[in-house]
């Protein structure tokens, strides 16, 4: 679910293993492919690019827009796919972890990736805790930042997340994460060290990072309700694969949340999410060292007790910002690429896959094709195979509370595939300690981003 312009995440089917593990597959495979055409896919991708912005989203923070990427970055990743031609999922590879493991954090540990740990300091903690860098400020200071080599490009798991500056600083908010566990650890009494320690403390870490999927985020962008439904679809035992109508569709909803500009801090300026900005530097691109003035205040993204609102997420429907309309360096268009995946990867029509799932289709109202695409021709064919992706969009914001959450087909798609996941991990808290709460909740029992942030930044739970 990149924001901001990535081009990533598909692969393989059910049973095939990816280069470094990683499945993928078809929550419904019996389907037939009803493709509309190459004509009617671009005709619906260019009106998408004409299509005005969306209206601000009150139930969801900013914040959570760029969760979800940084969820997606720890199960999907497959650099090889080309869009140019039909891509067999059964030759793709997914190079993470259909878990949620943080291997985008923690790599493959201190022994084949020493960069991604710091070395430094007493014995118990070296090569347990994760390198974080420096950025330097006006008058000599210098503020956190991820670790960065010589050409400013990130030391971290996943070079996506610095693709710009607040998932950066989402990574290198888990990265303080799982160093101020560490330090709480010793705090404690533990008498733990090196490899010992760090097990401890990167359990510590995933589970909380599984419940905040589960309890924080989930609710919020699948609804209450449709997040702990009873599975139906999603079937996994112990060998999990991560289905292409997720990855493909459902789960880049979150493109249509982004903001065209954000404001990092309290008391700063708002910057564009891409593109040069009016001067140079103000703009959330990455791949850069963090600036001063765009060092984010997370209060702007999450809503934290006892401070005023944050900004909020956009809509969930088929308009995209603006800067998603004509993305870097060579102008394509996020909805166009999306849609060009889908058919890449021969995923089923919108409504054959809510009949599958037990919901009536969108009518033609609800569709809204023809709003958007002139051509009789072409809106004919793409009310008979309505792209996935196109069509989950349009159905949160027919049937999701006008847009403040996925709608029946997008929920549960969402929902099923992060409860399986977690479900299948033999490691996650479900299977380890199903009765387990958080250690680290606030004194209300809860625990979400506000409590992860609260503890990193050394505050009350």
């Amino acid at each position: 679910m990149a924001a901001g312009g990535a081009r990533h995440g598909l692969a393989a089917p059910r049973g095939e293993p990816g280069a470094h593990g990683g499945r993928f597959g078809r929550l419904f495979g019996a389907l037939p492919r009803h493709d509309a055409g190459a004509e009617a896919v671009e005709a619906l991708a260019a009106a998408l690019v004409a299509a005005p912005d969306s209206r601000d989203n009150p139930s969801i923070p900013a914040g959570y827009t760029y969760l979800g990427q940084f969820i997606d970055h720890d199960i999907t990743f497959d650099p090889v796919s080309q869009l140019a031609r039909d891509n067999d999922p059964s030759v793709l590879a997914d190079f993470r972890t259909p878990r949620f493991d943080l291997d985008s954090v923690y790599g493959t540990g201190p022994a084949d990736q020493p960069y991604l740990y710091d070395w430094s300091g007493p014995r118990a903690v070296r090569g347990v805790k994760l390198l974080v860098g420096a950025s330097p400020v006006r008058g000599g200071a210098t503020i956190p930042d991820l670790p960065r080599n010589a050409q400013q490009r990130a030391l971290i798991g996943d070079g996506r997340n610095d693709e710009h500056l607040i998932v950066a600083q989402l990574h290198l908010l888990y990265l303080r994460f799982h160093n101020r566990v560490v330090d709480d650890l010793l705090a404690r009494g533990s008498r733990l060290d090196g490899a010992d320690l760090l097990d401890e403390a990167r359990r510590r870490v995933r589970w909380h990072h599984q419940w905040v999927i589960l309890y924080d985020y989930l609710p919020r962008v699948a609804g209450r309700l449709m997040a702990t439904q009873p599975r139906r679809h999603f079937t996994v035992a112990d060998d999990p694969y991560i289905p292409v109508e997720f990855s493909a569709a459902a789960f880049r909803f979150g493109h249509s949340m982004v903001r065209e500009r954000y404001q990092a801090k309290v008391r700063g300026i708002t910057v564009p999410i891409v593109g040069p900005g009016e001067r140079p530097g103000r703009h959330l691109g990455g791949f850069r060292r963090l600036p001063g003035t765009l060092q984010i205040d997370w209060e702007r993204f999450f809503a934290l007790p006892g401070r005023p609102p944050p900004q909020v997420s956009m809509g969930i429907n088929e308009r995209l910002s603006a800067p998603l309309r004509r993305l870097p360096p060579d102008g394509a268009s996020l909805a166009r690429l999306n849609l060009q995946r889908g058919r890449a990867l021969g995923l089923p029509a919108g409504a054959d896959v809510a009949r599958a799932m037990g919901e009536e289709p969108l009518s033609e109202t609800e569709l809204k094709l023809g709003e958007h695409v002139r051509d009789r021709a072409a809106r004919e064919a793409l009310e008979q195979a309505t792209p996935l992706w196109y069509y989950l969009l349009r159905e949160a914001a027919a049937r999701g509370a006008g847009g403040q959450h996925l709608g029946p087909v997008g929920g549960r798609i969402v929902a099923e595939v992060l409860n399986g996941l977690v479900d299948a991990d033999p490691q996650s808290f479900r299977r380890q300690w199903p009765a387990w709460r958080p250690e680290l909740a606030g004194p209300d029992g809860r625990f979400g981003m506000a409590e992860l942030i609260a503890f990193t930044q050394g505050g009350p739970r």
